[in-house]
């Protein structure tokens, strides 16, 4: 078999044949670069492709590996990130045009990681303005490569459909409201938001530093178990990164979910949730119980505030990452990143302080939830695979926006750990996803119950034909 045909792959998959010298790091290399090339004029996953810099990482790995040093469970593999990650040398706008220029000094922690891990990295990937909602109207938004009419998702849009479309093995996205849920929903994708200090923000683009969470997007659980083991852990350089151990997140994949404790809140889960994205949560759920999960009955804290709650303490926070620019270029700015910085700046102390505390106690109802189960199963959002022109009127909506958010949003402000699934497709033959979420670090329960879910079903390896 020929590299060009691994593409969809997984990456542990991968890894594996490349540890045992039965596939080429360059030549994979060689092969993404090469379908990069022919696919991704139609698909505008990428930002910018580092080709020279992949073909020496790889030429690199391939000698180590042939050295018999293995870095890692990713060493030699073909990765991408989002383009909002610092990369020496390299442009990293975060999608937005007045930072096109922008060459920084240094990489971002979890960049270097990659590349001490023996990763190669192709390229960055394409995102929406700032990471907020919407693209710039100056930047093509990336295609779902399933249906180029249902929606790519938000903000981590490129490097979902890259990963979908096997333009690469893994990718790293962020997730402020949902922004690696979205699009790991829409394309079909394993994406795995951590808990928030579990991997270093230094050197990443801010949108809202307490809500922002860098995370691994991939193929299966077991995949984004191997991209966060390598990309979390403490950092000198980010004080918010917590000292917590990292775990090995690939050690205990085949214990699967017999006797964990699932909450299910069936009110929830169905409250204003379209048909199918309702069937596709409930048929996972099943899977789990099948499997030997113990299904309890849960009432979730009500969260209707709090997603109200969730544009103005981003809005607040925006202004601030953005004060050096906003409103110095504001004539630079989209109207959706310039309109959430305007609502940031208007709101006073006293607001913000109000809504603090109303975070603070959902989190400790939501902490309160844990003590009684292991994980929680909800829908990955509330409509399954909308279109690009229903997710083009959302902001005429209020309602239909805090819909959106309603499954996302919570487990941004408190912080907790989620995974989201491949669970099924529409009639139109597009992806939909269901979430797992965990207690603060435990992310590896999460991989492990991933893993068993995607043992006992294949949504996860079906592909788009391209």
């Amino acid at each position: 078999m020929s590299a060009k045909d691994f593409h969809y792959l997984e990456l542990t998959e991968v890894a594996a044949r490349i540890r045992e010298r039965k596939l080429s790091p360059v030549e994979l290399t060689k092969a993404a670069l090469e379908r990069i090339a022919r696919l991704d004029k139609r698909l505008k996953s990428y930002a910018s492709v580092t080709a020279d810099l992949a073909l020496a990482q790889a030429a690199k790995a391939e000698r180590e590996v042939k050295a018999g040093r293995i870095r890692s469970p990713l060493h030699g593999v073909p990765i991408a990130v989002k383009d909002l990650c610092y990369t020496k040398g390299i442009a990293t706008a975060a999608g937005m045009p007045i930072h096109r220029q922008f060459k920084p000094k240094f990489d971002a922690t979890v960049v270097r990681r990659l590349r001490d891990a023996g990763a190669i990295l192709l390229g960055k990937l394409q995102l929406t303005e700032g990471a907020f909602a919407d693209h710039h109207p100056d930047i093509a938004p990336p295609v779902n490569p399933w249906n180029a009419d249902h929606w790519s998702g938000a903000s981590s849009s490129g490097s979902g459909v890259a990963t979908a479309a096997g333009l690469c093995f893994g990718s790293l996205g962020s997730d402020t409201g949902g922004s690696i849920r979205f699009p790991s929903a829409a394309n079909g994708v394993t994406g795995l938001k951590p808990t928030w200090g579990r991997v270093s923000r230094h050197g990443v683009f801010e949108l809202a530093a307490t809500l922002d969470h860098i995370g691994p997007m991939a193929r299966s659980a077991a995949d984004a178990g191997a991209l966060l083991g390598v990309i979390a852990g403490a950092d000198p350089d980010d004080p918010t990164a917590s000292l917590e151990p990292v775990p090995n997140y690939l050690a205990g994949l085949n214990r699967g979910v017999r006797g964990l404790r699932i909450g299910v809140d069936r009110a929830f889960n169905s409250r204003g949730v379209d048909t199918v994205m309702a069937k596709a949560t409930a048929d996972a759920i099943a899977v789990l119980r099948e499997l030997g999960a113990e299904i309890c009955e849960v009432e979730f804290p009500s969260p209707e505030a709090i997603v109200h709650e969730w544009a103005p303490l981003c809005a607040i926070e925006t202004a601030v990452a953005h004060e050096a620019t906003y409103p110095a270029k504001k004539k630079a700015y989209g109207p959706g990143l310039a309109g959430l910085i305007e609502l940031g700046r208007s709101l006073s102390a006293m607001d913000y302080q109000k809504m603090l505390l109303r975070r603070h106690a959902f989190r400790g109802r939501v902490a309160a939830l844990f003590e009684r189960i292991d994980l929680l199963a909800i829908p990955a959002q509330y409509k399954a695979s909308p279109t690009v022109r229903q997710m083009a009127t959302l902001g005429e909506d209020a309602d239909a926006l805090q819909s959106l958010l309603r499954f996302t949003a919570p487990f941004d402000l408190a912080g907790n750990p989620t995974i989201t699934l491949p669970s099924g497709f529409t009639a139109a033959g597009t992806p939909v996803a269901f979430q797992l979420v965990g207690r603060p670090f435990g992310e590896d329960l999460l991989v492990r119950a991933g893993h068993a879910f995607q043992g006992a079903t294949d949504w996860h390896r079906r592909h788009p034909a391209l």
